[in-house]
């Protein structure tokens, strides 16, 4: 069984920046891909980027595209979101993903494995 913990998530201002990570528990994947979703009120949770497994590959939502990053940290088993130039349209609940077995990105959120409990970004305007 593999426990996902998100964390960084808070309050900050319309242009300003948080950094969230993604740190799995519990039994770990040979290879796996890692992916970021978010949730606001009243709405379906969406894509918002993916990374492989060796890191060489990543994927973004286009409304996120020059403003959010993802990568990882093989050492350390973590996944990173590095969220710059925040708008409000950026609040909600961000989750992180995990799909064992593979080697590449993975967009589509019914393929994922494992679902961390998220963590909420709210930025004010």
């Amino acid at each position: 069984q593999v426990q996902l913990v998100e964390s960084g998530g808070g309050l900050v201002q319309a242009g300003g920046s948080l950094r969230l990570s993604c740190a799995p528990s519990g039994r770990a994947f040979s290879t796996y891909a890692m992916g970021w979703f978010r949730q606001a009120p009243g709405k379906e949770r969406d894509f918002v980027t993916a990374i492989s497994w060796s890191g060489s590959i990543t994927a973004y939502a286009d409304s996120v595209k020059g403003r959010l990053t993802i990568s990882k940290d093989n050492a350390k088993n973590t996944v990173y979101l590095q969220m710059n130039s925040l708008k409000s349209e950026d609040t909600a609940v961000y989750y992180c993903a995990a799909k064992g077995g593979t080697f590449t990105v993975i967009r589509n959120k019914s393929s994922y494995d494992y679902w961390g409990q998220g963590t909420q970004v709210t930025v004010s305007s």
